[in-house]
């Protein structure tokens, strides 16, 4: 058996026992679960170390995503409020480094989602993404912050 099954198998027993199957109770006992194995990793033959090592790179990119959206919405919102306007919008084309259709995909849904950047298209054969972006003072440095941010989180999550 899995260890992420096995994680979901006890996450619903956690919810079992404690009456509550509601999103956040499934999300502790998903948590405890986690713990729970990460304890008694000794036990298993390959010691789940890949397991482990892939939660931790979702939970990365779930929160360093998140520091992104407040950040870039904090900017965005600062720029349309105050009266001098520092938006200097343009089109952007970003070589990618991410493979297979999963890793872009993801890539360029979380740009859209991020405020102040939207995907445009991307190449027949996935290595350039276009992006339009509403502070593009300096294309490299923003093909750079999203190179070695986004991209590189999605890779490491996808890998």
């Amino acid at each position: 058996m899995s260890l992420f099954l096995l994680n979901l198998l006890l996450a619903v027993a956690w919810a079992a026992l404690t009456g509550q199957f509601t999103l956040p109770g499934l999300a502790i006992g998903f948590a405890v679960g986690f713990l729970a194995l990460w304890v008694v990793q000794p036990l298993f033959e390959n010691r789940g170390g890949g397991y482990f090592l892939k939660v931790y790179r979702w939970l990365k990119l779930l929160v360093l995503f998140h520091w992104e959206l407040v950040v870039s919405s904090i900017s965005v919102a600062w720029d349309v409020l105050t009266p001098r306007h520092r938006a200097r919008p343009g089109v952007i084309t970003i070589p990618l480094k991410a493979k297979g259709e999963a890793e872009v995909l993801l890539v360029t849904n979380l740009i859209s989602l991020t405020p102040g950047t939207l995907s445009l298209d991307v190449t027949e054969d996935c290595n350039t993404l276009v992006v339009h972006a509403m502070f593009a003072d300096d294309p490299a440095a923003i093909a750079a912050q999203i190179e070695n941010g986004m991209e590189r989180w999605v890779r490491e999550a996808l890998s």
